[in-house]
């Protein structure tokens, strides 16, 4: 990851995204590796000599401490002045927008608001780094929400801090990264650009976790022009883009989005499925079709239908050849 990068780790319950949050913290010990911030080798260094930040799921503030005394913690820790703590406490709780409650305690504030004063603590020493881990996973939507725009706007005033995120919630990933992990069984099975990895995944678990997908088997890739490829689904010729380069002949995987999928035509040369509909469920902003097709399921989501179609009728789709990414038969396991 570059310097000023957001980078979110994401998987499963157990993938080890914390473990290896907290190998860079300097908690855990890696059995084999680096670890480098800018151009130094922490991976023998303590904690506290790496300039690191780290914000936990619990927020772990002390609670007999005011507010401005959590946030000077660190600071204290590591025998800041006094003119050095007075300068930084009001600045990092003006970052956060936690101006007004330096004297509160932790148990006079909200969930989301206790959060601010997390990472206002984390970030009184100017860290080169700050560790998120899952640092909204305990608040409610509304709120999670909310905070993922504070979290937006505190790195656009702080565009040269680095941020590795853990979370096990793949959208506040895809708002926040500039890049994406992706972790599976103690390894990394998928790394990149958050809308390239979104787009075009490399394996079938990548597409899987991030963001919804439909996956259909396909056989005998022939390659076309422009990074296109022609693939054979059952009975039916599709084409969709071979971003990963696979081989003519190969078997692979079709991934297309839900929303990807149209009712309508949109143009010469599109792709076209037709199934029989299994469920329909109305989603507030959306309706979600699901079809049964050659045996497989796909499914749709599009606005909401005035007239949505009934189970057990046939109905058509439409998908761009665009929006359609070749993956790897194969599940990468790194």
């Amino acid at each position: 990851m570059k310097p000023g990068e957001i980078v979110a780790l994401i998987g499963p319950s157990g993938s080890g995204k914390t473990t290896a949050l907290r190998a860079v913290a300097g908690f855990v010990q890696p059995t084999a590796g680096r670890i480098i911030i800018g151009d130094r080798d922490v991976t023998r260094l303590p904690p506290y000599e790496r300039n690191i930040g780290m914000v936990v799921q619990n927020y772990a503030l002390f609670p007999h401490m005011r507010v401005e005394d959590n946030v000077a913690f660190g600071l204290r820790a590591r025998g800041a002045s006094a003119e050095v703590i007075r300068e930084r406490i009001p600045e990092c709780l003006r970052l956060v927008g936690m101006t007004a409650y330096g004297k509160r305690y932790p148990r006079e504030l909200s969930g989301g608001q206790q959060q601010r004063v997390a990472i206002a603590r984390a970030l009184a020493i100017r860290p080169q780094v700050l560790l998120l881990d899952e640092p909204l996973s305990a608040l409610d939507a509304q709120i999670r929400r909310s905070m993922l725009d504070e979290l937006a706007k505190l790195h656009r005033d702080l565009p040269s801090l680095t941020v590795l995120y853990v979370t096990h919630d793949q959208t506040e990933a895809l708002t926040l990264a500039d890049h994406i992990g992706i972790m599976r069984d103690g390894k990394l099975v998928a790394f990149g650009n958050a809308q390239s990895l979104y787009r075009h995944p490399p394996n079938r678990f990548a597409a899987e976790f991030l963001g919804r997908a439909n996956i259909l088997p396909a056989r005998s890739l022939q390659s076309a022009d422009l990074g296109f490829a022609c693939v054979r689904f059952g009975d039916t010729l599709l084409r969709g883009r071979n971003h990963h380069s696979l081989p003519d002949g190969s078997d692979s995987l079709v991934c297309i989005r839900p929303h990807d999928l149209r009712l309508q035509p949109s143009g010469a040369g599109g792709n076209i499925l037709t199934g029989i509909v299994r469920a329909v469920q109305w989603q507030g902003d959306l309706h979600s079709v699901a079809l049964e097709v050659q045996e497989q399921t796909l499914r749709l989501t599009c606005n909401p239908l005035s007239d949505p179609p009934a189970p057990g009728t046939e109905l058509v789709v439409h998908f761009d050849p665009a929006d359609v990414t070749l993956v790897p038969e194969h599940v990468a396991h790194g």
